[in-house]
């Protein structure tokens, strides 16, 4: 194991995530045995805007059912499986935390989705696929944890079938220089590559991804942000929220993001380019 993938397993992954997620649904009274999509919402889709998010996402690249999509980070595999479940679409996950992978497996067979999404643990620069196997390339937040960008988007345009589509949430750099951290994809400058927004634009231009639509979702995102950040300074985490993947530092790393994002140290964006 590479030391960048030891931290990044360190950052997401420390400890048993499988355990954690286990004990926050029973003590939210799920029925174990019973367990639906529903049930996880919560927490399943690590990302700002969690399963509304990657719903607007999907209806952005108008993903028709039957298409093959990698998901490129994929976490718990919560957005594999809506995509699966409401939008048609077979998909493979993968993702660098072991934790990670094991967890989308085990829920996804608690789901009964086994059959409909897959999971492994590799590296998003050297993708464990066949060149044009893809329709869709997914990736929701994975971008700020990947330095060599350039060998990232290779990978992608290499996977995408001609005029498959590569779908992309992230966060790039604001105009103020510095984040602050310890935000959810790091606690430190050693794992966050944020570009500014014409730099990511050129980098996927350079890729021979063609640009078919860029969202600027920073405002929908500090919205959201207020909203979780004064129900966590109300009542604190909740049972069963995004604080059941996330080890640590958890309110902080919310404040952190909404900081962020206010003071113009970062932007999300949400994008649609075409190989």
């Amino acid at each position: 194991m590479t030391d960048y993938i030891a931290a990044v397993n360190a950052q997401y992954g420390p400890t048993g995530i499988c355990a954690r997620i286990m004990a926050g649904l029973l003590a939210a009274g799920k029925d174990l045995d019973r367990l639906t999509r529903d049930d996880l919402a919560s927490f399943d889709e690590f990302h700002a805007g969690g399963r509304d998010s990657t719903r607007e996402l999907a209806r952005l690249a108008a993903l028709s059912p039957g298409s093959k999509v990698l998901d490129v980070g994929c976490g718990i595999g919560g957005p594999a499986r809506t995509l699966a479940a409401e939008f048609g679409c077979r998909v493979t996950g993968i993702d660098l935390t072991e934790g990670f992978c094991h967890a989308a497996r085990m829920l996804s067979a608690r789901l009964d989705m086994s059959g409909q999404v897959s999971f492994q643990c590799a590296s998003a620069l050297a993708l464990p696929f066949a060149s044009a196997a893809f329709d869709v390339v997914w990736s929701q937040n994975v971008l700020m944890n990947i330095a060599d960008k350039r060998r990232f988007l290779r990978e992608v345009t290499r996977v995408l079938r001609p005029g498959g589509l590569f779908v992309l949430e992230t966060i790039v750099a604001g105009t103020v220089p510095d984040i602050h951290f310890p935000v959810f994809w790091a606690d430190s400058p050693a794992l966050s590559f944020l570009v500014a927004e014409q730099e990511a634009k050129s980098l996927l231009s350079d890729a021979g991804l063609r640009e078919r639509t860029w969202d600027d979702t920073t405002a929908r995102s500090i919205a959201l942000q207020r909203k979780r950040q004064e129900i966590n300074v109300r009542h604190g985490p909740p049972t069963l929220g995004l604080n059941v993947i996330v080890p640590g530092d958890f309110l902080a790393k919310v404040a952190n993001v909404l900081r962020n994002n206010v003071e113009s140290r970062t932007r999300s964006i949400q994008a649609i380019y075409v190989a």
